[in-house]
């Protein structure tokens, strides 16, 4: 059964993410599988696990220079909870409630705003 999730993140990251180096998976407890997504030059894209074969559980993003660009949290595929997208200027709060955009707020320097 590992080797078929393996065999299917394999195959879901050649459509996904043609472009960068391999993706590296590792199985770990209770059917979940680590997956670690990379640019071209080695920094880590994405970070996080499957469960079943959809996302799940905590996911990273970084940018190109290794900086955090996003991260949150999912369940069976779905983003629950409240997700935090980084820019150079504001810092995006975005809640998600059945898998569904709740709310948003930006921070800025000094500054908050929700929209």
């Amino acid at each position: 059964m590992k080797n078929v999730m393996i065999y299917m993140m394999l195959l879901v990251s050649g459509v996904f993410f043609a472009q960068g180096l391999q993706p590296k998976f590792v199985a770990v407890e209770n059917n979940m599988i680590q997956a670690t997504y990379f640019y071209d030059n080695g920094q880590v894209k994405q970070e996080g696990t499957y469960l079943n074969g959809k996302l799940h559980g905590k996911w990273i993003s970084y940018n190109e220079d290794g900086t955090k660009q996003a991260f949150g949290e999912y369940n069976q595929g779905e983003k629950v909870g409240t997700w935090t997208f980084y820019n150079t200027a504001t810092t995006n709060k975005v809640a998600f409630e059945n898998s569904r955009v709740a709310s948003v707020s930006t921070i800025t320097k000094g500054y908050l705003a929700t929209k």
